[in-house]
């Protein structure tokens, strides 16, 4: 009995010895200059601590978009939103029709020796009057074509060499209007049979073919006596709104 009651006061006297050096090395170390209990970060175990410092924390925080206003910006090529253009709505105008050109079915044409001519005895000059027949407007534009027929057979037709005058425009014909254009020959001088200035022989033809664009050809006589004229050659003007003379 007195052997256990001396081992428990040995035992107790040992831990109260070691309690007390570890009180005092911890006092010690608490004393030492240079140590900061506060703020520091503990390092692991074989490294060395760091200590966050000012720009590396502000590297840490996203950047943000030019301008300040801290909103981000649209990834590029992301689909935006557009405004319908004013007028649209998938509504496509119909154009307008428009007049269609007089056929020939639809003209009644006839010609006439003109008051103004060049002088000389022959034709000279003639005009043709081109009359809507139609119950609908048309159209008539451009120069005509002119061939003599010879013995009054379309098919026998000599083309004449056109040179042509003035501006061309559309002209539209209401029903029963009218249109002109006038042809100017190259006349035959002297009495009888006549002569050309160039040397040519004069040549007469009972029909010539008028033709129009788009409007096919008429075979036309003249009124008032035979057709004749030198060198085959014809000045025309355009289809017009107004009678020529």
């Amino acid at each position: 009995m007195q052997y256990g009651m001396h081992f428990g006061s040995r035992a107790r006297g040992a831990a109260l010895a070691m309690a007390s050096m570890s009180a005092a090395a911890l006092l010690v170390t608490a004393c030492q200059p240079g140590s900061d209990t506060a703020g520091s970060t503990a390092a692991p175990s074989g490294g060395t601590a760091t200590k966050p410092t000012a720009s590396s924390a502000a590297s840490s925080k996203p950047a943000t978009p030019s301008g300040g206003t801290g909103t981000s910006a649209a990834p590029t090529g992301a689909p935006t939103s557009k405004a319908p253009a004013s007028g649209s709505g998938g509504v496509t105008a119909t154009p307008v029709a428009t007049t269609k050109t007089c056929a020939a079915e639809s003209l009644k044409a006839f010609m006439y020796q003109a008051a103004v001519r060049p002088p000389g005895t022959g034709t000279g000059a003639a005009i043709v009057e081109f009359t809507n027949m139609s119950g609908a407007a048309c159209v008539l534009q451009g120069y005509p074509t002119v061939a003599g027929a010879a013995n009054g057979t379309p098919e026998k037709n000599r083309p004449l060499t056109v040179t042509k005058a003035g501006p061309t425009s559309k002209v539209v014909l209401a029903p029963a209007a009218k249109a002109w254009v006038k042809l100017t020959f190259v006349q035959v001088q002297g009495e009888a049979d006549g002569y050309c200035v160039s040397g040519s022989t004069p040549v007469s033809y009972p029909t010539l073919v008028v033709g129009l664009p788009g409007s096919g050809a008429n075979q036309l006589a003249l009124e008032d006596g035979v057709l004749a004229e030198c060198d085959n050659k014809v000045t025309v003007t355009a289809v017009t709104a107004t009678k020529p003379s």
